[in-house]
């Protein structure tokens, strides 16, 4: 009887630990369609469209082969709307590109462009350290974590071990807090990431989000901006920094790949300072540290760099037209990548919100899918 009993009460146990798990599971299912639904309000204000070429074959571009671009993206990858510039006109179009989705990471690069200008004329300081700009946690950072430099928070090598307060970041390669100088260990950690907002918002004033709109979406004329839109990630359990999560269109993020190809001007205005853009797609971290951290050979493609929350593209498949190509990189196949010699720019979007129920995992684009769209377009040109 008393074995009987044991039974019986590890086996409601054992029921009730799997209920707790399905209603957390539940939760985190609610919480990720929650984060993942914004989007959709109207445009805020009237934009202006991109201009188009009048005829491809002027660009020097196949139009049977990138007829057969949109053949392989239909049937290879989940792609919902890609736009790729060339010479600053609109060159190829893919789904729908006024569509306004989650960009995931890419959000890091963005993030960058908005430092350019208050490091230039001195708002902000890359040499303060976080700890004379009051960055802390509640459970503390420790004496050494807070001599990390703002220099090395946007360039995820600050050293705080600390957690984000949303996943995506490299889990495998945290080391103990406290152990590493700041400065000298690369760590793709959303806590820098985050607090990189936050210093921003610090120096500024106003919100990453009013700073987009004020430095990019107006002055580009985005189509389907709206600060509306646009929702942080908190969970103050794991961290004080939420994440500043963005949601644009395809359309809207190849104007602001252009406006980096353009060295940050804009319609005769230089809305980033030219020497910004050239240091923040300027080598930190180099590829043989990158692969390191991921695993990756010499004969993954491409071979990337990390400069200022932005990857550099140092080789890919010994093409020569990829010098000084660099690149914004998101979860589930957002992509924003600029191949300057080409004159190209290409935003890759997926709408983040085809979500598997059995897991939670969605099925976007994965990188190697991403390369092999970008490796077909560039084979598309013919003549330069």
């Amino acid at each position: 009887m008393a074995t009987e009993n044991a039974t019986t009460c590890a086996h409601q146990k054992t029921k009730m630990m799997e209920y707790k798990n399905m209603v957390k599971r539940g939760l985190a299912l609610c919480g990720l369609l929650s984060l993942l639904s914004c989007g959709g309000h109207k445009p805020q204000f009237v934009g202006k469209p991109l201009l188009k070429h009048d005829s491809v074959q002027q660009t020097g571009y196949d139009t049977t082969k990138l007829s057969a671009l949109s053949q392989f993206i239909k049937d290879s990858s989940r792609t919902t709307g890609m736009v790729v510039l060339y010479d600053g006109k609109v060159l190829f179009e893919y789904g729908d590109v006024s569509q306004v989705s989650y960009l995931a990471s890419c959000r890091k690069s963005i993030l960058s462009m908005l430092y350019g200008k208050h490091i230039t004329n001195g708002t902000i300081d890359l040499n303060e350290t976080i700890g004379n700009l009051g960055i802390e946690e509640d459970d503390g950072l420790l004496p050494i974590e807070k001599q990390a430099t703002v220099d090395h928070i946007i360039t995820a090598r600050s050293g705080v071990f600390h957690l984000p307060a949303n996943g995506g970041y490299d889990t495998r390669n945290v080391k103990t807090r406290g152990s590493v100088k700041p400065g000298s260990y690369f760590l793709y950690n959303n806590w820098d990431f985050n607090v990189g907002g936050a210093i921003l918002e610090q120096y500024t004033g106003q919100s990453v989000y009013k700073e987009l709109q004020e430095q990019l979406a107006i002055p580009l004329g985005f189509e389907d901006w709206n600060l509306k839109n646009q929702k942080k990630k908190w969970n103050k359990r794991k961290s004080r920094y939420a994440a500043y999560h963005i949601y644009v269109s395809p359309r809207d993020l190849a104007k602001m790949g252009q406006l980096m190809l353009n060295k940050g001007k804009w319609n005769d205005e230089q809305l980033i300072p030219k020497s910004w853009v050239d240091q923040s797609t300027s080598m930190v971290t180099p590829v043989d540290t990158v692969n390191a951290r991921n695993g990756w050979t010499h004969n993954d493609m491409p071979q990337l760099s990390y400069g200022y929350m932005w990857w550099l593209l140092e080789s890919f498949k010994d093409n020569a037209d990829y010098e000084g190509a660099f690149s914004a990189t998101g979860w589930g196949g957002q992509f924003l990548t600029v191949i300057p010699k080409r004159k190209l720019v290409i935003a890759h979007m997926t709408k983040m919100d085809k979500l598997s129920l059995w897991g939670f995992h969605y099925k976007g684009v994965s990188d190697l899918t991403y390369w092999k769209i970008v490796d077909r377009l560039m084979q598309s040109q013919t003549t330069k």
